[in-house]
């Protein structure tokens, strides 16, 4: 989500009466790759780009690539095929292994429907799970619907622009399957009467938003660690006791008596943190109460294990319900010591939970790292 509002952003403040510009979207990966599907890169015919798609090896390419279909005002997919020796191959040497296909896409600034302005749509929505199809290739007639445009997918009727119940039933079910598993990820279809179709189904989460309950000097390195992140940050605190920096950094203070106010979902992250054991009492029960898949609790195990007991031998929680979303002592054993250290700690250990990993060496993971 960070990459896409710095692409937002550049988008917003360039000058589109004298400039040209595309989106470069990976739209599918075969075997290995720096970047997976979904990253962009806005381009903008002056020889400026934000965001990336590769480690850096394949934007320069994209570039001039991208200024030729600019100036066309033609959609264009490419293939970057790293695991090939042709020495004439962009990306030859890399020993990525993988195959890359990207799709430039000229913008219609006049467009309001144009891709940057569909993922501005999103990002200014409410906190949810958007569904997006890049039209990648066309063959056949395809009346009203052209390569390079994005469809934001509600439901079925969403796909009425392809004009063909069948391609319509199709596409709907392979968006459910994708909406199942929880990726992205490319679909090919090919209609009885020779028409195919080539897109990209995306499934775009909202930012992780962090919920700090704490005021104290170690809120501030993991603050400024999780807006690095381009994740939200919402500190419980009382105004008058948190630095001033940190009120900057946030994006939402909360008193601790509003916290029932705060919008918590499946992507939301509680960190107990307060340094006061009586306070973090206190806030556990009030964490466990919402749908916050991630619980942390700064600290030692024992003093955890201790605020655990209690709050059961006092009937405020379960003493075996929920545990599974508690992360005591919070964090990866990365060897931490200092405030700096421990908030990559946390901020590591968070996304690994929501990833649905274990954090463990890559080394030692016996299957491949990303979905494909």
């Amino acid at each position: 989500m960070k990459e896409i509002k710095a692409i937002i952003k550049a988008y917003d403040e360039a000058d589109k009466a004298s400039l040209g510009l595309a989106l470069a979207t990976v739209v599918r990966v075969e075997g290995s790759s720096y970047r997976r599907t979904g990253a962009r890169m806005l381009i903008l015919d002056n020889g400026i780009w934000v965001g990336g798609i590769s480690g850096g090896c394949l934007e320069g390419d994209a570039l001039k690539r991208a200024q030729l279909a600019i100036r066309k005002s033609t959609p264009t997919l490419i293939t970057y095929d790293t695991t090939d020796d042709d020495p004439y191959q962009i990306g030859v040497g890399l020993g990525c292994n993988g195959v890359i296909d990207v799709l430039l896409t000229p913008l219609n600034v006049e467009d309001k429907n144009n891709p940057v302005e569909v993922l501005k749509r999103c990002v200014e929505a409410s906190r949810e799970t958007h569904i997006l199809i890049t039209i990648t290739k066309l063959s056949g007639d395809w009346r009203g619907v052209g390569e390079g445009e994005v469809i934001k997918y509600v439901n079925a009727q969403s796909l009425n622009i392809l004009k063909d119940s069948l391609a319509i039933q199709e596409l709907n079910k392979a968006v459910a399957e994708q909406v199942s598993v929880g990726h992205s990820a490319p679909y090919y279809l090919e209609l009885e009467d020779g028409r195919k179709l080539g897109c990209f189904i995306e499934i775009l989460p909202p930012e992780v938003s962090m919920i700090l309950m704490g005021h104290q000097y170690d809120v501030y390195p993991l603050s400024r660690l999780i807006k690095e992140m381009g994740w939200r940050l919402t500190i419980v605190a009382e105004l008058q006791k948190i630095n001033p920096h940190i009120i900057m950094i946030a994006d939402e203070v909360v008193a601790p008596a509003n916290f029932e106010d705060i919008f918590i979902d499946n992507y939301t992250a509680i960190i107990i943190m307060a340094h006061d054991y009586k306070t973090d009492k206190n806030n556990l029960p009030k964490a466990l109460a919402t749908v916050a898949p991630y619980i942390g609790m700064l600290g030692p195990r024992v003093r955890s294990e201790k605020i655990w007991r209690e709050l059961a031998e006092e009937g405020r929680i379960s003493s075996t319900e929920n545990m599974d979303r508690i992360h005591a002592p919070v964090g990866l054993d990365i060897g931490a010591v200092t405030p700096e250290e421990i908030a990559l700690s946390l901020i590591a250990e968070v996304k690994a939970a929501l990833s649905g990993r274990d954090g463990t060496f890559l080394r030692l993971r016996t299957t491949v790292i990303h979905n494909r």
